[in-house]
């Protein structure tokens, strides 16, 4: 997989919290990505958009504001990034994700 996410699964407090995951891209250039949440009433994501450099990583924070108990997802989707891209959101809007990695999180 070109871009690994660490940890690969996740779980957090109901009642709220943060955690961090860590992305990794094993390219041999720039990469684009997106984060979605399946739930974006608990869920804060920060950056949504982002680039990583090739061999290089980045870190997502996600921070779970108190609601019930529940399964939830993410997923991460990538794209090369096109050449003199600046703003990762709208390097995003033109491109078609060359895949994603989902990571499932738990709120207990």
């Amino acid at each position: 997989m070109p871009l690994a996410v660490e940890p690969a699964a996740a779980s957090v407090p109901a009642a709220g919290g943060v955690i961090t995951h860590t992305l990794t891209n094993s390219e041999a250039g720039k990469v684009v990505f997106k984060v979605k949440s399946s739930n974006n009433n608990e869920y804060r994501l920060k950056p949504v958009f982002g680039f990583i450099d090739a061999g290089a990583t980045a870190q997502v924070e996600i921070t779970r504001l108190a609601g019930p108990p529940k399964d939830d997802k993410l997923v991460i989707q990538f794209a090369p990034a096109p050449e003199g891209a600046a703003d990762p959101q709208e390097a995003f809007k033109g491109l078609t994700p060359a895949g994603d990695v989902t990571v499932p999180i738990k709120a207990e």
